[in-house]
């Protein structure tokens, strides 16, 4: 009796044991559901494929061979030791193909140790008390279909990169790597670094002037010139018109007003928040997801912790019938002149999962003033988008007014455009994500036939601008209108092309390095597929339908690796290896040995080594350019600044010759003085070419001509 008492008195005892993937979710999560529960973090993947060999078995269906992930085996004994003391187990990794295997493979370790424990699986979209116990109170099974395409996926990048990196090493050099997915981005990457090099700038100029009526001055820009669109090709052009015009009197010659309504934007998805976080905050895509996660896993407002917004890797703009509620009850309460009678409803793409809803606050209350004490910096300015994005999607929308004045001096026309919100609409709410139609220009009071004054022409010198670099935004942008990849994916592609130093960052924009472009010719040339966008995002649909049950894993693992393995096999015997075919013979004499001095592809580029390797293992620089100083004939070469390491290129006679520039000299001379160009970068301009010699006028704005004027 006494033994039958204690047994029921520790089966009371028992816990319910909640495992997640990180401490910081866990740490919240644990906060909501009381002491009848423990909640561990699994810490992402325990079990996994082993880094060192391939580990599929290409001759029975693929089937992935797993392990524990080295380092990680105490904790899984830990949370299998911790199931054998619960009344059952709830798996709450996050609700994606990851988290659905780590799901996966934590159910198997537990029931294949202790099969009478009680394994589940619960999912949510928000870190929310509600969300939280409702999902406990309604657990489900693990969806195979999900593990399935997590499967085929990780399988897919298993047998294309550990098969084409060993064709790498083997025919190019030691220590390369090849991916499914970056690849093609790296592709993208460096084909539009072939068109920024090939591009050479025109020379165009624009005309301004200032006018006055009253007190009021304003500018405006010329826009015809005898009836025709003004096309300004040198500043001969323009001082022409000036010289004819300059005494002409000046009158308005036409006046329009146009009304323009503006909507709001849909809430974010993955991309979008990436893209905006970019252009808006300055952040990578790594940083913009990692300060998400942390705003999705929780964080103290005061004395409490909380989950701040809902799930963070969705390509859906979807919204939750509660959470239209709760934002409608919001704006009734704040702004009840901009709530519409209906709630607006947003068209989710064709080729979205729509697994999740959109990126939202989880308490509209939360407003981004209340909550900013609590939050770091980077935290709170993320928060702001997200929270102004989803509110302001759900108001009327704006509306803006501009006035266009044309003014005619002589046989030329000047124009000047203003604008002004009458109705504010989802404005109202909008702070961190202002943009240009909130900004008001007015405009003084002008009326057709009205004679005013000119003060002073502003002719002003530009180069037409190549195509830009692709930037976080912009390559997750496309990478997204393509198909190539998935929300969970975009950060992590750039991520690792950065990691295997094929992908450099310059003022924000993505530049390949020469390893880059190597491995990507390579690969373009034996291997088109795996480089070709239609073709990958094609396998993203497929993975997509694995997910659905509409398609077995392993058939569409098959179908590529037959053509796949065959193609593999023919490069490996036919392709000559590139080895030492690299090292390219110099006039450059080793300054240590005398030996000659070969040039070298290294991790990070091209660099002289000595032959005498490895007795003597000196390296040097390449030179890049021949010193402009005149009668100095050094060379320039890349050098790095002490502590941060910071590139600037300068001459290799230092200390005799100080030359020191901050731009990379480009495999280009000026065809007017013959010295060298470099790539120049500032905000007004971006990058533009222009020649070293700051006496030579090719491709020099007339403003850097000045400057140089003022330092002679």
């Amino acid at each position: 009796m006494a033994t039958s008492r204690g047994a029921k008195k520790a089966a009371e005892k028992k816990k319910i044991l909640v495992i997640v993937e990180s401490p910081a979710k866990a740490k919240t999560i644990e906060k909501y559901l009381g002491s009848k529960y423990t909640v561990k973090a699994s810490m992402g993947h325990l079990i996994d494929l082993p880094k060192s060999r391939i580990a599929i078995d290409t001759e029975h269906d693929f089937e992935p061979e797993y392990i524990t992930v080295r380092g990680r085996a105490k904790l899984l004994k830990e949370l299998q030791g911790d199931a054998k003391k619960a009344e059952r187990v709830l798996l709450a990794s996050d609700n994606d193909r990851e988290g659905e295997a780590i799901a996966h493979h934590l159910r198997n370790a537990i029931s294949a140790k202790y099969a009478d424990v009680p394994v589940s699986r619960i999912s949510f979209n928000e870190i929310t008390p509600t969300a939280i116990k409702d999902a406990v109170a309604h657990p489900t099974s693990i969806d195979e279909a999900k593990v399935n395409a997590q499967k085929a996926r990780r399988v897919l990048d298993r047998l294309v990169g550990y098969n084409l990196s060993p064709l790498l090493w083997k025919k190019v050099k030691n220590g390369l790597s090849a991916g499914r997915v970056q690849s093609v981005a790296l592709r993208l990457i460096c084909d539009r670094e072939k068109e920024v090099e090939s591009f050479i700038p025109e020379e165009y100029w624009t005309l301004d002037a200032d006018f006055r009526k009253g007190r009021s001055n304003f500018t405006a820009q010329l826009v015809s010139w005898r009836g025709e669109k003004a096309e300004l090709r040198d500043e001969k052009a323009v001082t022409d018109i000036i010289g004819k015009i300059s005494a002409a009197p000046c009158t308005v010659v036409d006046i329009k007003e146009t009304e323009k309504t503006v909507k709001p934007k849909p809430p974010f998805t993955t991309s979008k928040l990436q893209q905006t976080a970019a252009n808006r905050l300055g952040y990578t895509s790594k940083k913009t997801m990692q300060i998400a996660q942390q705003l999705y896993e929780g964080v103290n407002i005061g004395n409490v912790r909380v989950g701040l917004i809902s799930y963070m890797r969705t390509d859906s703009v979807r919204i939750s019938p509660t959470a239209l509620e709760e934002v409608r009850a919001w704006l009734g309460e704040h702004h009840p002149e901009e709530l519409p009678p209906a709630a607006v409803e947003y068209a989710v793409e064709k080729k979205a999962q729509d697994a999740h809803e959109a990126i939202r606050p989880t308490y509209v209350a939360y407003t981004p003033e209340s909550v900013k004490e609590h939050l770091t910096r980077d935290q709170h300015r993320l928060y702001s988008i997200i929270w102004e994005r989803f509110v302001s999607s759900q108001m009327k929308s704006a509306k803006s007014r501009t006035v266009s004045v044309d003014i005619a001096a002589g046989e030329a026309v000047f124009r000047i455009s203003g604008s002004r919100l009458v109705e504010k609409g989802f404005y109202k709410v909008i702070k961190t994500l202002s943009s240009k139609e909130e900004r008001e220009s007015p405009l003084p009071e002008l009326k057709p036939g009205e004679a005013i004054e000119v003060l002073r022409f502003h002719p002003e010198q530009h180069f037409t601008q190549g195509p830009a670099r692709y930037t976080d935004a912009s390559i997750v942008k496309v990478l997204e209108e393509k198909g190539i990849g998935r929300p969970s994916t975009y950060a992590p592609i750039i991520s690792v092309l950065l990691e295997r130093f094929y992908v450099n960052r310059s003022n924000k924009q993505l530049v390949p390095t020469v390893l880059g472009r190597l491995i990507c010719d390579m690969l373009v040339e034996y291997f088109p597929n795996v480089v070709d966008a239609g073709f990958t995002a094609g396998m993203e649909t497929r993975l997509d339908e694995v997910e659905e049950n509409r398609i077995l894993w392993s058939d569409m693992i098959r179908s590529f690796w037959g053509p796949f393995k065959q193609r593999v096999d023919e490069v490996s015997k036919t392709l000559d290896s590139f080895k030492g075919s690299m090292d390219e013979r110099t006039d450059h004499v080793c300054n240590e040995c005398g030996k000659p001095m070969v040039k070298k592809l290294g991790r990070f580029g091209y660099f002289l080594a000595c032959t005498g390797f490895p007795e003597c293992r000196n390296t040097r620089s390449i030179p890049l350019a021949k010193c402009p100083v005149p009668d100095c004939g050094g060379e320039i070469v890349a050098r790095r600044t002490k502590g941060r390491g910071k590139e600037f290129y300068g001459c290799t006679r230092y200390p005799e010759c100080d030359f020191i520039s901050h731009y990379k000299p480009l495999p280009m001379d000026c065809p007017k003085c013959g010295r060298f160009l470099v790539e120049k970068y500032d905000k007004k301009h971006g990058s533009h070419k222009a020649c070293i010699n700051p006496a030579c006028d090719y491709l020099h704005s007339a403003e850097e001509e000045a400057e140089h004027d003022g330092e002679d």
